[in-house]
């Protein structure tokens, strides 16, 4: 039996090519190697290789020769011997490789890779050609196996042809002068020159490169070569790759695709739901991501170790978080807080493992990783924000669109696009309900970065995110206004700021009792956000947070992420007296919505955030609630068992809810025993 190679996430130029099995009998062999040749030829005989032409049709040519050769000594199989099996094992490997080599060659978004390794993928064809013709030497003569004087004329033919041929199998002219403009214009962009538009248009045409679409898939592709970790060597041709094509793609295409919503390859219509599990204290500042391994500097803040790594090798002493120059480029670990995150997110069912890969993704997109990368992405900046400040409507959302793939999962290019003045002009377009929608989700990417949430409150921008949020003209924007104001209320001192403006909370609100689950989830992650100023609770609760959050709770049976959420929100509300009194007041006095919810709820979270809610309860409305849950039968044993299977800190809540309910008790029947005392010694008496 032979294993076939399937994995879909094999490294461009990388050829595992599978051995026969050892003792393979020559039927099977031969058979595999049929159907192989054949797969070769059926999947790339007709297709377009927009390099390395001469090399590839020759390869097939070839593969097809030897096809006819394998199904005439089919029918001899008895007398093959052991060398000339092993000579056909021999093209099964290689046939397996020129496979992979065909297949990177026509892959879809590697045009641009595979024409800037020209010289590395003609040696490979060479290679192989030279397997081919040494395993065909071997071989020859067939008399042994009876073969016709036809095929075996045609096998040395092919033979002496594989022998002359290494002269052929250099790069293309054509991809050597398509290969030199592409380092040309590289070099340009290094030493901060536009390049010629017609030039970097005739190496597209070359490349077969003629829609937005088609570049877009080069750019994902090359995209995702990085962040699968390649050789560090390599990291600077790709970056640079990627600059040219998204400048490319920027400035050289009218029209796109806007429905190719996301530059991973993921859908982006829904937009993003955020979530506030990884407490604000765990986020990097400049990654906004876990911490991972977090390290403090001299001014005292505390960054992930990757992130402020890449931020030092820039080459700048400053904090980023306050600006102040750093004494010193030591990095001190922050080991208790690095324990605190570990045991959340043992609690959390956070992976740890996955949250450094993320942060290693995000955090290698801080520097540019070339000069060409560095100067082309300015470039682009540059025009955007023109064509969002002077362009047609359909220009201006074209600009906008490209701001939202360039800043999605690039910290370097979201710093780039502020810098250049994006933020002004796409506020301005979010009052324009036909740019709407691409205006502020790219003013969502943007507002991920420090100071792209600088940019937005110092240029008014709370009063159009804050009317998209109210009235959107679509759900889609409306969820993404709510995220912008999760993004903005992470930053302690604008929480108050947005906290005053009166329509926040219940445009927020609205959001969540009319929109899509996705915008549910967002606002109520950008309301718990705000309820870090104290002052927000107050507003929070004026504007009907209670009521709006337990509805939400008895319609969302089906969704714990969403249930969570909302019992965070009720049990930071429930801290306050006011709070408190609206839950027992919005629950009808029985509570019954919060028990089911900590006897229910899915996640470990949920159930910490109920019992938080029910001890704020007790702590806060006395007797009545005590009196109701002292009557709940079932609720010690579920306290019991948060104490061994809850959080830490759900086992501290329940814990102390277990005294309570125990002293109350206790009190009541103290009283009633004295109460029965008193009535007894009034009977004696008469």
């Amino acid at each position: 039996m032979i294993q076939t190679f399937n994995r879909t996430d094999r490294r461009i130029l990388d050829f595992p090519a599978v051995h026969p099995c050892e003792g393979i009998s020559p039927a099977t062999l031969l058979e595999s190697l049929i159907n192989l040749s054949n797969t070769i030829i059926s999947n790339y005989q007709s297709k377009s290789f927009p390099t390395q032409r001469k090399n590839a049709r020759e390869t097939i040519r070839q593969i097809s020769i030897l096809s006819i050769f394998f199904e005439e000594i089919k029918e001899r199989v008895p007398e093959i011997s052991d060398s000339i099996a092993l000579c056909l094992s021999e093209l099964h490997i290689t046939f397996q490789k020129i496979r992979f080599l065909l297949e990177d060659c026509s892959r879809e978004g590697a045009k641009a890779l595979i024409l800037m390794k020209s010289n590395s993928v003609s040696t490979h064809f060479q290679t192989l050609t030279r397997v081919i013709a040494t395993t065909l030497d071997i071989l020859l003569p067939l008399n042994s196996i009876g073969i016709s004087p036809e095929i075996t004329e045609l096998v040395q033919m092919l033979s002496t042809q594989a022998r002359r041929r290494p002269g052929l199998t250099g790069p293309d002219p054509r991809d050597e002068a398509a290969l030199r403009g592409v380092i040309l214009v590289l070099n340009q962009f290094e030493n901060r020159v536009e390049p010629d538009p017609f030039m970097a248009r005739r190496i597209l045409a070359h490349l077969g490169i003629r829609t937005w679409s088609e570049c877009c898939k080069e750019t994902r592709f090359l995209d995702e070569r990085i962040r699968a970790e390649p050789d560090e060597r390599e990291v600077p041709l790709l970056r640079g790759l990627l600059g040219f094509l998204s400048y490319c793609r920027g400035v050289l295409f009218d029209d796109c695709d806007f429905n190719d919503h996301d530059s991973d390859g993921r859908s982006d219509r829904g937009f993003e739901a955020i979530s506030f599990l990884s407490f604000e204290d765990f986020r990097c500042p400049i990654s906004l991501e876990l911490m991972t391994d977090p390290v403090t500097v001299s001014t005292g803040q505390t960054y992930d170790r990757v992130s402020i790594q890449k931020w030092l090798k820039q080459g700048s002493l400053l904090c980023p978080k306050t600006g102040e120059k750093l004494k010193t480029a030591d990095l001190i670990p922050n080991t208790n807080l690095s324990k605190l995150i570990q045991r959340f997110c043992v609690e959390y069912g956070v992976s740890i493992a996955k949250s450094r890969k993320k942060n290693r993704d995000l955090s290698s997109t801080i520097l540019p990783g070339s000069p060409a990368n560095a100067e082309a992405i300015k470039f682009l900046s540059e025009y955007l924000v023109l064509s969002l400040g002077y362009g047609t409507d359909h220009q201006k959302n074209k600009a906008a669109y490209e701001i939202r793939l360039l800043a999605k999962s690039n910290i370097f290019n979201r710093a780039r696009l502020i810098e250049s003045g994006s933020v002004p002009p796409l506020l301005e377009m979010c009052n324009n309900r036909m740019l709407q929608e691409n205006a502020v989700s790219a003013l969502l990417k943007l507002s991920k970065q420090p100071s792209g949430q600088t940019s937005i409150l110092e240029n008014g921008g709370l009063n159009p995110i804050i009317k998209v949020l109210k009235n959107g003209v679509s759900q889609e924007s409306r969820q993404t206004a709510a995220a912008v104001i999760f993004y903005l209320s992470s930053v302690h001192k604008y929480r108050r700021i947005i906290g005053e403006h009166h329509g926040i909370f219940p445009s927020l609100l609205e959001v969540v009792k009319n929109g899509t689950t996705c915008g549910k989830k967002n606002s109520v992650v950008a309301i718990f956000a705000l309820l870090f100023h104290h002052k927000n609770r107050t507003r929070a609760i004026e504007a009907g947070a209670v009521s709006t959050l337990l509805n939400l709770l008895e319609a969302s049976p089906d969704k714990p992420e969403l249930q969570t959420d909302a019992l965070a929100v009720l049990s930071a509300l429930a801290d306050s007296v006011d709070g408190s009194v609206e839950i027992v007041r919005a629950s009808s006095s029985d509570l019954s919505l919060i028990l089911r919810c900590l006897q229910n709820v899915e996640t470990r979270a949920g159930k910490e955030y109920s019992v938080s809610i029910l001890h704020s309860l007790c702590l806060n409305c006395g007797d009545d609630v005590l009196d109701v849950l002292s009557k709940e039968a079932s609720l010690m044993s579920v306290l019991y068992s948060l104490l061994t299977e809850g959080t830490s800190h759900a086992g501290r809540k329940a814990r102390s809810l277990i005294k309570i309910l125990q002293k109350f008790c206790e009190t009541r029947l103290s009283s009633m025993i004295r109460e029965v005392g008193h009535e007894q010694r009034f009977v004696n008496v008469r």
